[in-house]
């Protein structure tokens, strides 16, 4: 099932879409729904099928999207990003998920790291084709989750507690100590994570660092992947650092830098999310349509009956609003940090994005859920993993509650009447 765009797009606007999907299509959703069904330890183990969607994400160069030309990337336009996001989450929220905090880490190495760690990590990211280099988001801790959101805004931060993750220098080198929670995702197969942790001194959650970390060093272990309601496609997991021993290159961000960098990160993964959720929305809009199509209650197909004619109608509403904003949103956010270098992007447009589109999803699941009937409880159709996978949106990236306080601080402080 097809949809009219809206905007102009391009021939090569169309190759990307019809390849990009014919992946999703062919094999990442075939592969999301194997992986979901599976024990939690098996997802993340050797052999899992999730490596091989790894795998042929990064045979297309789909790792590589966030960056310029110049550092390695696609040389896409902000458009195109977004059409590869969309339908990455309508093939798979995990996937996406995956794919998307796989960057995160060394893209900031390409932009902001030194020469030597951006041929130690970076290089052999951009190459790889075989899933030996796979990145994480650390961030969200046992005692810290979307209160990190707030720190930056929040004049109360120091109310919030210190973080559970801290670091320190010693000489040449700094040293990482502390536990991230197990919700951070694709960390039981991650190698290197983009980890945030508070300075030793520090005062508050704002006083931190960005650091690049490699996984496989001596101090860092690992706990077992965590069985969760949604989005099980991306596993996820607690990491421990005892006495971490990384060199002083491989932290990217201090302060005053960090809060600043926190900031335009989030706006960065908020737009991305935004176009993630558009397209579960749009998978179940379009499962909700065929189904409605072809299910005969009452003596008629459902789409005859008026309520299921509304219903679908307002769903396609939705889905048609997000694309359409998150795709500016996306637009405006891409273009301030990557070609105008700005770091004073408002974080309102962005977190709006995000939030909207997660709201989005979840609603259109839901509705879809409910054309399917009690068929939708059941695994026979992939309604009921779209369903879950959209519940977990809404506390993914940061809850949709902490997101949207943290918007409506920048709104009430910088909005300008």
């Amino acid at each position: 099932m097809s949809y009219l765009d809206l905007d102009r797009l391009t021939g090569e606007d169309e190759v990307i879409r019809r390849n990009v999907h014919k992946l999703a299509e062919e094999v990442l959703r075939p592969l999301s729904i194997k992986v979901d069904r599976m024990d939690p330890g098996d997802r993340a183990a050797p052999g899992s099928p999730l490596y091989d969607a790894v795998r042929e994400m990064k045979r297309m160069g789909l790792h590589r999207i966030h960056l310029p030309k110049d550092r390695g990337g696609l040389g896409l336009t902000n458009l195109q990003r977004y059409i590869i996001d969309e339908e990455l989450g309508w093939a798979s929220l995990g996937f996406a998920t995956l794919i998307g905090v796989d960057a995160i880490p060394f893209t900031i190495a390409a932009l902001f790291g030194s020469e030597r760690i951006r041929d130690e990590l970076v290089k052999p990211w951009l190459e790889d084709t075989e899933g030996k280099y796979i990145g994480c988001w650390g961030v969200t801790e046992p005692e810290h989750g979307s209160d990190y959101i707030l720190a930056f805004r929040d004049r109360e931060v120091e109310s919030f507690g210190v973080g559970n993750v801290v670091i320190e220098r010693d000489g040449d080198e700094w040293v990482i100590n502390g536990q991230k929670s197990a919700w951070v995702s694709a960390a039981p197969v991650c190698t290197h994570m983009g980890l945030h942790a508070q300075l030793r001194d520090g005062k508050s959650l704002r006083d931190g660092a960005f650091v690049v970390v490699p996984l496989n060093l001596k101090g860092v272990r690992k706990g077992e992947p965590v069985d969760m309601l949604g989005n099980r496609d991306c596993p996820q997991g607690p990491v421990f650092f005892d006495n971490v021993r990384v060199p002083d290159d491989y932290v990217i961000a201090q302060p005053p830098f960090y809060e600043l960098f926190s900031d335009q990160l989030l706006n960065l993964t908020s737009v991305n999310m935004g176009a993630f959720s558009v397209g579960l929305a749009r998978a179940a809009f379009e499962e909700a349509l065929r189904y409605a199509k072809t299910r005969v209650q009452g003596g008629k197909p459902l789409i005859e009956h008026k309520n299921i004619k509304l219903k679908i109608y307002e769903m396609f509403e939705r889905v048609e609003t997000a694309r359409y904003y998150v795709r500016k949103a996306m637009d405006y956010v891409y273009t301030r940090f990557f070609v105008e270098q700005s770091f004073t992007i408002p974080p309102r447009y962005a977190r709006a994005a995000q939030i909207y589109a997660k709201k989005v999803a979840f609603e259109v699941a839901h509705d879809a859920l409910q054309i399917f009937g009690a068929y939708g409880l059941s695994r026979e159709f992939i309604i009921e993993k779209l369903f879950r996978d959209a519940r977990a949106l809404l506390i993914e990236d940061g809850t949709v509650e902490a997101l949207s306080l943290d918007a409506a601080d920048d709104v009430i402080q910088n909005y300008s009447l």
